[in-house]
């Protein structure tokens, strides 16, 4: 398993910010976890409100945690409610089931970490995720995220 760096960490974070400023989205804040499900980098954006830290967290490890993005996750809490309840009772990371999560792959598709964003509405906070991993050179999930690649 290759790991993430730091560097790339905060290119994804960069390209996540670039680009919820050309869609002039509210504040966010971004973690990007490591294959391990380690915090590598976390950043807030001024006027974020509290709690956004623990939310992308959750995110992340969610989307991590479950090999799919964590708006799929959420299709699984509905799916299959009693399963999602114990498998959260299973681990001491956070687990958000909202949008934003997403995997972060290199070219072999192997996953190498995961994004959370918070502080928008899901699908922007994904397009961000979407925007920061592939301008740092990674691959998206596309088998993961029930919509546009582009």
């Amino acid at each position: 398993m290759r790991a993430i760096t730091l560097k790339q960490a905060l290119e994804i974070i960069d390209g996540a910010f670039a680009r919820a400023a050309e869609l002039k989205l509210k504040p966010l804040t971004i973690v990007v976890l490591d294959a391990g499900g380690r915090v590598k980098a976390v950043q807030k954006q001024d006027g974020a409100s509290l709690l956004r830290v623990e939310i992308a967290h959750g995110k992340a490890f969610a989307a991590l945690g479950m090999g799919r993005s964590s708006k799929l996750v959420l299709q699984k809490q509905r799916e299959k409610p009693m399963f999602m309840d114990t498998l959260r009772d299973l681990t001491d990371e956070p687990f958000f089931l909202e949008g934003g999560g997403q995997l972060i792959l290199d070219e072999f598709g192997e996953v190498v970490g995961a994004v959370g964003i918070t502080g928008d509405v899901n699908e922007m906070d994904d397009e961000c995720a979407f925007a920061g991993i592939r301008g740092a050179g990674f691959v998206v999930d596309k088998n993961q995220y029930q919509g546009d690649q582009s």
